[in-house]
């Protein structure tokens, strides 16, 4: 099948169009708990505005400071960038939430680490901040004003129906590298739950990991045999990734699939493969520059391509937009949040599976 199929091209010409409205740029790279100002904006008044992430060290949270930090400037927003210490830190966006609270800014664009960072968004809120979740919606979704994300569920379907298809039949001897095991996150959730439902792997509670059947039949593709070997958290980190696929190498040997939460835990599973001397079909989700790189090279099979730069840039202009009096975004049709869009990379395109290769993937890739 073609690569870039008419359904694909309608979805990028959605986010197009969703860019060119938002005007949408990408510049130079910040770092945490950095503030900056500026004259622009066409003289309106300066608007302050909080970028808390889950960390200031993964790419796609580099990625997403760089699109706020060029678009801060665009609309006179003086810019405070702050994060957790890694993965899971709540405590780290709790306080960087409180901080800007007193600090009097009118609006929050945050990555929420887990549901126990929820009370500290309610306060905000409370306060009159805007407050934009990006890329994880928060459980429920009316924790926040709104949330700009990929559809998650959807990025793990295409990861699921690629491998389904790709397997051609054959028994997949699964292993799950997820993000954690001790905090509830709907993009963890979601992104697993929906590889199995590509993969035609019945889930019990969508928002649980783990709970599924371990062994009985995937009926993606031709359909066949399948065995899950494990639910390992990773934390998104790439020796975490190495540690989790060791473990889960522990219990069978015969892994021939790995689902990875995102590029760089896929990076540590290959690591932990290749010293293991055994080979995987891995897919992952994030769709970063270095991820497509990896894709190239063969590392991962196929990445659910995410755009992180228009998240930010979109959730800046909004949040600027209504602390001057603006209209307030608005969710996509059907959904309860706003989809900033995802598309499959990979060099070995399924039937039935739409996807762009490397190329393609390398032009697009954290949303330039």
């Amino acid at each position: 099948m073609s690569r870039y199929t008419p359904t694909l091209r309608r979805t990028v010409a959605v986010a197009t169009i969703a860019s060119t409205a938002f005007a949408l740029t990408a510049c130079n790279r910040s770092s945490s708990s950095d503030s900056s100002s500026s004259g622009g904006g066409g003289g309106a008044k300066t608007v302050g505005v909080s970028l808390i992430t889950k960390d200031s060290t993964n790419p796609f949270f580099v990625a997403m400071q760089k699109g706020a930090k060029a678009d801060a400037a665009k609309n006179n927003v003086k810019l405070t960038v702050a994060s957790g210490k890694q993965e899971g830190d709540d405590q780290g966006q709790i306080t960087a939430i409180e901080d800007s609270i007193a600090r009097g800014d009118k609006g929050i664009l945050i990555t929420p680490m887990s549901t126990g960072v929820n009370a500290a968004i309610k306060k905000a809120r409370d306060a009159g901040l805007y407050v934009i979740a990006l890329d994880t919606p928060p459980d429920p979704a009316n924790t926040v004003d709104i949330t700009f994300a990929t559809d998650n569920r959807a990025a793990g379907k295409l990861d699921g129906q690629w491998a389904a298809a790709t397997m051609d039949g054959k028994p997949a001897v699964i292993a799950l590298l997820d993000l954690f095991n001790d905090k509830i996150v709907s993009v963890d959730y979601n992104r697993d739950q929906g590889f199995l439902e590509g993969m035609g792997i019945d889930v019990k509670d969508p928002k649980k990991n783990g709970d599924e059947s371990k062994t009985g039949k995937y009926t993606g593709g031709k359909g066949g045999d399948y065995t899950i070997v494990c639910n390992e958290a990773g934390n998104g980190a790439e020796d975490g990734g190495r540690t989790a696929m060791e473990k889960c190498l522990a219990k069978n040997p015969s892994i021939n699939l790995v689902y990875t939460i995102n590029e760089p835990t896929a990076v540590g599973a290959n690591a932990a493969l290749k010293a293991a001397g055994k080979t995987a079909l891995i897919v992952s989700v994030d769709g970063g520059c270095a991820g497509v790189a990896s894709v190239k090279s063969g590392v991962i099979g196929a990445t659910a391509q995410q755009y992180p730069l228009k998240m930010a840039t979109m959730g800046m202009e909004a949040i600027a937009k209504v602390a001057r009096g603006g209209e307030k975004p608005k969710t996509s049709d059907g959904l309860d949040f706003f989809n900033t869009g995802v598309a499959l990379v990979t060099d070995k395109p399924a039937q039935g599976v739409d996807s762009i290769d490397t190329t393609k993937g390398s032009q697009l890739c954290w949303g330039n």
